[in-house]
């Protein structure tokens, strides 16, 4: 089937192009095609008109030490990273306030079209009286679960878009990270489907503008308290919605 004769395929196509989510063969295919075709650099451009512009709410995010370390494993350079400081990941992401605070509004607005799509699906999944929520993604900004508070309550309900292949091992730990001090521990997460946890008074935006999940060892942190032990691996702006 030749892809030009058919506008809904060019369309999604163009979309994920412009998103970054078209991958392998498909990738290439569309890369000889484009540069053929002013059809499909017309569908692209627009897309790029479309989307774009939602790049200007944030700034640039500094990659976590992992990524740094894991460079240079693979090149067979010296790890001049302090890997041995595992607060290093959580003080950037304060530090770089301004950062989160342009993602909540982007985070916003998908945050409330995801609540939506749960809603009609699955009406009891979601809190009629939610006012907090976050999104939580993984590095490549794809969407793994959605976290919705409920001041009246004191809950927070997190629903895994997908479900997570997670080792017997290892759990998920949702962590609030405050403008100032230790990163606190909220709980565990469930692999699949959602769970409901207490919802600490003064855990608001303003308060806490960042959920992040920490890969940990089986049963969580060893030490809550004095922060997590593992990777992070989904992270997410706290809004007010």
């Amino acid at each position: 089937m030749n892809i030009l004769d058919n506008e809904k395929l060019i369309e999604r196509l163009s979309a994920e192009y412009v998103l970054g989510t078209l991958r392998g063969g498909a990738l290439r295919r569309f890369d000889g095609l484009l540069a053929n075709s002013a059809v499909l650099r017309r569908a692209v451009a627009e897309w790029q008109d479309r989307l774009c512009p939602i790049a200007e709410f944030a700034s640039a995010e500094l990659p976590p030490p992992r990524v740094w370390s894991g460079i240079a494993r693979k090149l067979n350079l010296p790890d001049t990273q302090r890997t041995s400081d595992r607060y290093a990941f959580w003080r950037g992401l304060r530090e770089d306030l301004a950062f989160w605070r342009g993602l909540g509004m982007v985070s916003t607005a998908l945050a409330t079209i995801l609540v939506g799509v749960l809603v009609t699906r699955q009406p009891e999944s979601v809190a009629p009286g939610t006012s907090y929520v976050a999104m939580l993604t993984d590095d490549q900004a794809v969407p793994v679960a959605l976290a919705t508070g409920d001041p009246a309550t004191r809950q927070v309900t997190i629903k895994l878009v997908n479900h997570q292949n997670i080792a017997a091992d290892k759990s998920l730990e949702l962590w609030a990270v405050p403008k100032d001090g230790m990163p606190r521990s909220l709980g565990l997460l469930a692999s699949d489907g959602s769970i409901t946890l207490p919802l600490p008074t003064d855990m608001t935006p303003q308060s806490i503008p960042l959920l992040a999940v920490s890969l940990e060892p089986k049963g969580g942190a060893p030490l809550p308290k004095k922060g997590p032990t593992g990777p992070v691996i989904y992270k997410g702006a706290w809004v007010k919605v």
